[in-house]
């Protein structure tokens, strides 16, 4: 044992109190014992719709379960048809702006907590962007859907 009284430590080398410290693992993994049950819960609220839907679930058998079913009606035609360009492009802008309103959210929440004219100019400049985007594509005809004549 060492003597630690010339470093302002007063009892020599390790204590009783560390010891004991050192020999309670069940005390430490206790602590962990919440994740376990959170993870547990976890898995019983992932896994437990799929187990009960497939215990309560009707089963088909025959004909019917082979027969080719979409939405509840008949199809009509192929499923390879070519789709305008303009869809993908609408679906483009409707993701641009889902992602843009995302951003709002937390800029929205930190407003007014320290510099409110420097935000206001910011949000400001950004919605005048979104609203520059909606006006080019109405002009480019991004929102004039044109429908097909189909032929039965």
């Amino acid at each position: 044992m060492t003597n630690l009284s010339c470093l302002g430590i007063k009892g020599r080398g390790c204590t009783k109190k560390h010891k004991e410290s050192a020999l309670e693992i069940p005390e430490a993994l206790s602590d962990f014992s919440f994740v376990l049950v959170y993870l547990v819960a976890a898995a019983l609220f992932a896994l437990g719709p799929i187990v009960i839907a497939y215990l309560i679930a009707p089963r088909s058998f025959g004909a019917a379960r082979d027969a080719i079913y979409e939405c509840g009606m008949p199809i009509i035609g192929s499923a390879w048809i070519q789709v305008a360009v303009i869809y993908y492009l609408f679906a483009l802008l409707f993701l641009a702006f889902d992602v843009d309103v995302l951003f709002l959210f937390p800029v929205l929440l930190a407003y007014g907590k320290g510099y409110v004219w420097r935000d206001f100019i910011e949000i400001t400049i950004f919605i005048g962007i979104l609203a520059l985007v909606i006006v080019y594509a109405w002009c480019r005809g991004v929102f004039s859907w044109k429908r097909k004549q189909v032929n039965l």
